[in-house]
């Protein structure tokens, strides 16, 4: 599938994905609608093309994807464009500022809706068909804008910005997020992932650069408020367009980051999303420098999909959790078994006793690869990918294709706290998908003298 001898060709173009005010907001364990917007949610596509080889990228400002929504959306491209479907990357940046717009905990807050007024007030619109459409419509529009690149990539350092959320307690148990200047803090429980994974894309005649994709792995939990919007890369593309132009667009890729937040425990200063922005958007700014030219790009494309295990519950817990999702968001409940009946029942709605994990894997050239995984995948996993990966750079993202929740280690299933109660897979999955990772990387990868 790769055409080496060809100029590489890209694409960008961005469709505004904005839901209606009113609509349900995703990212906490409660109703909460919107009352407006901050900035615009859009859906961000970049198009590849060398020889006959193409394929796509969208980033979408949203909480993640839904299968259903993953599905419609490529084939509808396969159909219109000819972009192979395996060949697209779907990203949701993972934004707790965007619509909720499936999962159990939307399929029970609707019905709760239809049943008191006949239907439900806040999705007078289908938001599913709408995203469906936008991101056609950014696939589309950067498919008609391809013209002959030259691509840079490097990666870079961002310490200060990003900080392990879980902690080693006295009492002997691992907690998340457990306060800050917590004097019952023991130790962090795991690494961060500093690296600022950059390919950047210049127009072949005027060298100008018009786009470039960025990974770094930390939680887009900034924001909060009931006012759409795209959280910090919002203001990583602002700070970039001072540099290279009103035009210029970002294409973020959230690195793998379940247990990845912006909260030092340290302090009691709370890093803001402006701040947060700016000072990813200058450090990225700087790393092109550090970035060197693609000289010889070889586009190719591969996929594979594992089923792993799903997490198993008694009828007992599953009628239970049945109750509980009506204490969701109240006092009534602790918020851990909120949390696990939330958990219960989208496993429910899935169906089934495994889960399918796609994992795909991008090659640039010989030195610079891509590899989407699905969920909200622990930081020990893209690292173990990068390290393992024969590509020198080599951008992990997470929210691909599928919210499947938290792909946690077996180790932090062994721990526990919030990001394995919340998660639907069993212990190993995460490991299983690593492997496939970089089984398929080491495919791509050419032989070595």
């Amino acid at each position: 599938m790769s055409a080496t001898t060809q100029q590489l060709q890209a694409g960008v173009a961005v469709a505004d994905i904005t839901p209606p005010v009113g609509y349900r907001m995703c990212g906490y364990f409660n109703e909460r609608l919107s009352t407006g917007v901050l900035n615009p949610l859009h859906a961000k596509a970049l198009v590849l093309r060398q020889g006959d080889t193409r394929a796509a990228m969208v980033f979408c400002d949203i909480i993640g994807l839904s299968a259903d929504v993953s599905t419609r959306a490529r084939q509808q491209v396969q159909q219109e464009t000819g972009i192979p479907a395996d060949n697209i990357l779907l990203a949701g940046t993972h934004s707790h500022t965007g619509p909720l717009y499936f999962d159990a905990l939307r399929d029970h807050l609707h019905q709760k809706a239809v049943a008191k007024y006949g239907k439900d007030p806040c999705e007078e619109r289908d938001y599913s068909a709408e995203l469906v459409a936008g991101i056609v419509k950014a696939i589309k529009e950067a498919d008609a804008k391809v013209r002959p690149v030259q691509a840079q990539a490097g990666v870079t350092q961002q310490q200060g910005l990003s900080f392990n959320r879980r902690f080693h307690m006295k009492d002997g148990t691992v907690r998340f997020n457990p306060g800050v200047l917590n004097p019952d803090i023991v130790r962090v429980a795991g690494p961060i992932d500093p690296g600022v994974g950059m390919v950047f894309f210049r127009d072949a005649d005027s060298k100008d650069a018009f786009a470039s994709l960025v990974n770094f792995a930390l939680h887009l939990d900034t924001t909060g408020g009931t006012l759409y919007a795209a959280d910090y890369p919002y203001f990583v593309e602002q700070s970039l367009r001072e540099k290279l132009g009103k035009e210029f667009v970002l294409l973020f890729g959230t690195g793998t980051c379940g247990d990845i937040n912006h909260i030092d425990v340290t302090t009691k200063d709370r890093l803001k999303p402006e701040v947060i922005g700016v000072t990813l958007g200058r450090t990225v700014a700087a790393g092109v420098a550090q970035s060197k030219a693609i000289d010889k790009p070889s586009l190719a494309a591969k996929r594979a999909v594992v089923e792993v295990p799903m997490q198993r519950f008694t009828a007992a817990e599953i009628e239970q959790a049945r109750k509980d999702m009506d204490k969701i968001g109240t006092s009534d409940l602790s918020f851990l078994d909120q949390v696990k009946a939330y958990k219960i029942m989208d496993v429910q709605t899935r169906g089934g006793s495994t889960i399918p994990l796609e994992v795909q894997a991008f090659r640039l050239s010989d030195e610079v690869a891509v590899v989407g995984l699905p969920g909200e995948v622990f930081v020990e996993i893209g690292l173990a990918i990068k390290k393992a990966s024969p590509f020198p750079v080599t951008l992990v993202i997470e929210l691909c294709q599928d919210d499947v929740a938290y792909v946690p280690t077996r180790k932090a299933f062994a721990e526990g706290s919030y990001e394995t109660v919340n998660s639907r897979i069993a212990p190993g999955g995460g490991e299983v998908m690593t492997d496939m990772a970089i089984g398929l990387l080491k495919e791509l990868a050419p032989a070595r003298a």
